[in-house]
């Protein structure tokens, strides 16, 4: 394990831009988009210009503070040197905690896959099998990790390319021959239906949804020549995450009729809609589409098992958890922490199945779950921020936002306000649910959400009063040949990356 002093690797433009244009590439998101038909393009406007670039650039200034990343950096080194560390504690936990509930919503699209391609719709519908089939696939991607990331990030990497980038390529070049041979349309093309309709909330919670499309880019905020470069990688990713997840959201809205969406099988149907289209004998190449994008996100997930994780990890080891937190096995990993994920999924696995009462209300909630939770962690992000540029001036950094503490703070009430109008608009049930669904849609959300948002304060008060003696140690580092480069920022975790000659360079010294 490296000494004390921090070593951090900055990335190229280029190396930064690989890293995190993954995100935009969420083919299991496309349904979700395609639930608000042209809205989408205004909501991801929106989004990216108030809030992901706000996140962006904030993130950025933060990570250039002097003394801020010595012991492992991020959100929760951030929010503890502004707020205080047990804020920094309930940020963190928010982090990873989210992604527990993002795992089972992973999942119900894979589940949706393999009853296509099985023709088994009941492990889509009947919530017994369905709760077994994402207990059963997530332990087995979970035991795989165990034995450490030596063979993950080429799993993950090929994984990448044949589950989500080729179905993408596939989808989007199928999308535009419809188009042109004239196939009829779902969605309808004037200035009404690119603007949403802000007197009707429950139009609006599909808003929510677009976050997870920019959610994670803080994970991200270290590059070469940072006054230059990280301004312009972010306007370029924002362009790109509007224009791909425009079209994969409209891909899917063209061509399903919004009265038989599936928000969990949607990209399915959209697929045979499309090659059925084409030729009506192309059933079975809809069947090795859907198999490889079922296979693409299982990669992906058993990428994400580990990362989140590690920023629990770093609390653990500088004694905010109990010891037995900060063990790892032989390969390195922390089984402790992950077996506790893993019943944390599980939970939130029968939660969801059995307390939303359909398909499209489990898939609803998991979504508004999983952002809701995050947003509490960007809140505190952005005050946080505000702190630092009101009553921390003097603190020396390397990147700072253009423009003086005006502009400074204006792009942080914009993050802050976005991340508010988010956070509110999530708990109102959606359009598309029918209004049967919503008492259920409200009570798995607010309860879930409330138990949620106590636990870090309880965790952290309890062991805080009841341990007197804490043991302390520097966060571990991960060689950079271990971090998957196609895994998104939003479930890499917080963990410090360095290369093998850093690490060489360092001993040296």
């Amino acid at each position: 394990m490296v000494n004390n002093q921090h070593i951090k690797r900055n990335l190229t433009l280029f190396g930064f831009f690989s890293l995190t244009a993954s995100m935009v590439l969420t083919v299991y998101e496309y349904p979700t988009f395609a639930t608000s038909k042209l809205h989408l393009i205004f909501f991801l406007i929106l989004e990216g210009l108030f809030w992901f670039i706000p996140v962006a650039l904030c993130a950025a200034e933060m990570a250039t503070v002097n003394g801020w990343n010595n012991n492992g950096g991020g959100i929760f080194s951030w929010v503890s040197h502004t707020l205080g560390k047990i804020w920094g504690f309930a940020a963190i936990f928010f982090q990873w905690f989210q992604i527990t509930v993002g795992f089972v919503t992973m999942i119900y699209f894979i589940l949706g896959a393999f009853s296509y391609v099985l023709n088994w719709p009941a492990l889509d519908t009947n919530p017994m099998i369905k709760f077994w089939g994402v207990l059963l696939i997530f332990w087995l991607l979970t035991c795989s990790q165990f034995w450490g990331t030596k063979y993950t990030a080429y799993i993950a990497k090929t994984g990448f390319v044949i589950g989500i980038l080729i179905p993408s390529v596939t989808l989007f070049g199928l999308a535009i021959a419809y188009v042109v041979t004239g196939g009829k349309l779902q969605v309808d093309f004037s200035w009404h239906a690119f603007i949403p309709n802000f007197t009707k909330l429950n139009t609006l919670v599909v808003f929510v949804s677009f976050i997870l499309a920019y959610m994670g880019v803080e994970a991200s905020a270290s590059l070469k020549n940072p006054k230059r470069n990280y301004p312009l990688a972010m306007f370029i990713l924002v362009i790109l995450a509007i224009c791909l997840d425009t079209f994969g959201g409209f891909a899917v809205a063209a061509v399903v009729p919004q009265s038989e969406l599936s928000l969990s099988t949607g990209i399915i149907q959209a697929f045979k809609y499309l090659l059925l289209y084409f030729n009506t004998h192309l059933n079975w190449l809809v069947k090795i589409i859907d198999l490889m994008i079922a296979c693409g996100v299982m990669a992906e997930i058993s990428s994400w098992v580990i990362g989140p994780s590690r920023g629990m990890f770093a609390t653990a080891q500088q004694g905010i958890l109990p010891s037995i937190f900060q063990k790892t096995n032989r390969h390195n990993v922390p089984i402790n922490l992950i077996l506790v994920q893993g019943i944390v999924v599980s939970i939130w696995n029968a939660v969801l199945t059995f307390g939303g009462g359909s398909n499209n209300v489990s898939f609803f909630v998991a979504i508004s779950l999983t952002v809701v939770i995050y947003l509490v962690g960007y809140l505190l992000f952005f005050i946080g921020y505000l702190i630092l540029i009101f009553k921390k001036k003097e603190l020396k950094r390397t990147y700072e936002i253009p423009g003086g503490t005006v502009v400074k703070a204006i792009v942080a009430i914009c993050g802050l306000l976005v991340s508010v109008f988010a956070f509110l608009i999530s708990f109102v049930p959606p359009s598309s649910l029918p209004v049967t669904s919503h008492h259920s849609y409200l009570y798995v959300l607010i309860g879930s959400f409330a138990i949620t948002v106590l636990l870090p304060f309880i965790i952290y008060e309890i062991y805080q009063r009841h341990s007197k003696h804490h043991q302390i140690n520097t966060p571990q580092h991960l060689l950079a040949k271990d971090v998957n480069p196609t895994t998104p920022p939003i479930a890499r975790g917080e963990h410090h990356i360095i290369t093998n000659s850093d690490k060489k360079k360092h001993l040296a010294n």
